[in-house]
């Protein structure tokens, strides 16, 4: 039976691609050498773009609006305030609306954080990634320890919610100084932290000139103290890097993990959607800046690729298993029109070994599996 898209939430993904420096092991789709005369018509092609998905939308409200990046907090409080302005036109916006913005803490000013809050944001997300001014040259990093702290300060003054991201496995970090980093970021967080080893990936600077990083035995023992901090501190970890208190999960990643819908404006931005037959497709926008745009005046920017039936179980575990307590059997079939027949033999084979739940109603790793 296929599933009812007006019964699965919507969110929408906003990517803002510049960066003042590109960070060394980043893979994120950004570029330097931001020009500001770009952003009014940047945020034009942003809802040029949105107005072309309108119908997707199906008359449902957003649940959750992302603004990434990149660095969107770049752009000016006027810029973003001009963009939700436009999105509430189309597609209309609510008090209970999560609108979430990335910030890194060079770019933190009290006058732009309270712009911010002033054009509609309300949850923000700084990327930190370390409290040690050492670790943080060594991971390209165009902030101090000091302006982390400020922007948290800032954050903490102008928003109910906001996020910190923080890393370890850090190159010359120890058990010491990993346990030092968490402490801190506990201290300030203010209810969510985004807490996630660095990796090496490909086609970043890190990937063709590797750092030093700690060996295995430092790494686990990092990772097992960490999530020992995190759960004493009253922390849940209810996806893989994710962790929060009660009341402050991030309502726009866990669309994804459940397999929501979710519109993506912006260059290289990606979307899923859940069409009026039921059937589910992914898209993505240019990568390039300048493609992108281009691409929005000639209305060819976007790429759209169906996901094949036989694909979507595997597609939505890769997604709810991300998730600490799973997702509800019947969440499957509501979100993609697929029984979790399909899913065997392989979810016997998984429970057989210990890695899933089996008899609970709930699609759901073990610990094991979890891990």
């Amino acid at each position: 039976m296929a599933p009812d898209p007006r019964a699965i939430p919507l969110a929408l993904y906003v990517h803002i691609p510049w960066c003042e420096r590109k960070c060394p092991y980043c893979d994120f789709n950004s570029h330097e050498h931001f020009d500001p005369a770009l952003e009014q018509p940047y945020v034009d092609a942003l809802l040029a773009d949105l107005d072309t998905q309108l119908a997707h939308a199906l008359g449902r409200p957003l649940t959750s609006i992302f603004i990434g990046g990149g660095t969107p907090s770049l752009f000016s409080a006027q810029a973003i305030a001009a963009l939700l302005a436009g999105i509430d036109d189309r597609l209309g916006l609510s008090d209970d609306t999560e609108i979430t913005l990335e910030s890194n803490p060079g770019s933190a000013e009290a006058g732009r954080y309270q712009g911010y809050r002033a054009a509609g944001v309300n949850r923000l997300s700084i990327g930190v990634q370390s409290f040690d001014d050492g670790a943080l040259t060594a991971l390209g990093r165009i902030h101090s320890s000091q302006q982390a702290r400020q922007a948290i300060g800032l954050a903490d003054k102008h928003f109910d919610r906001f996020n910190i991201d923080l890393m370890h496995g850090l190159p010359g970090q120890d058990t010491a100084t990993g346990e030092r980093d968490l402490r801190t970021g506990i201290d300030l967080c203010g209810g969510h932290l985004s807490w996630y080893q660095l990796t090496i990936e490909p086609n970043t600077t890190f990937w063709s000139r590797p750092p030093t990083l700690p060996v295995e035995d430092v790494l686990v023992d990092i990772q097992d103290l960490g999530e020992t901090m995190l759960t004493e501190a009253g922390f849940e970890r209810y996806e893989v890097s994710a962790w929060s208190v009660p009341g402050q999960a991030c309502r726009h990643n866990l669309n994804y993990w459940t397999f929501g819908d979710y519109i993506g404006i912006g260059a290289g931005a990606h979307g899923k959607l859940t069409l009026a037959d039921g059937s589910v497709v992914r898209t993505r926008r240019s990568r390039l800046p300048r493609d992108y745009l281009a691409g929005i005046e000639r209305r060819d920017c976007v790429i759209i690729e169906r996901v094949a039936t036989e694909a979507l179980p595997g597609e939505f575990l890769m997604n709810a298993l991300r998730l600490r307590s799973g997702v509800s059997e019947h969440l499957l079939m509501a979100t993609t029109g697929v029984s979790t027949e399909a899913l065997e033999p392989t979810l016997g084979l998984l429970q057989q070994g210990g890695l899933m739940q089996s008899g609970t109603g709930q699609l759901c790793t073990t610990e094991t599996g979890y891990r």
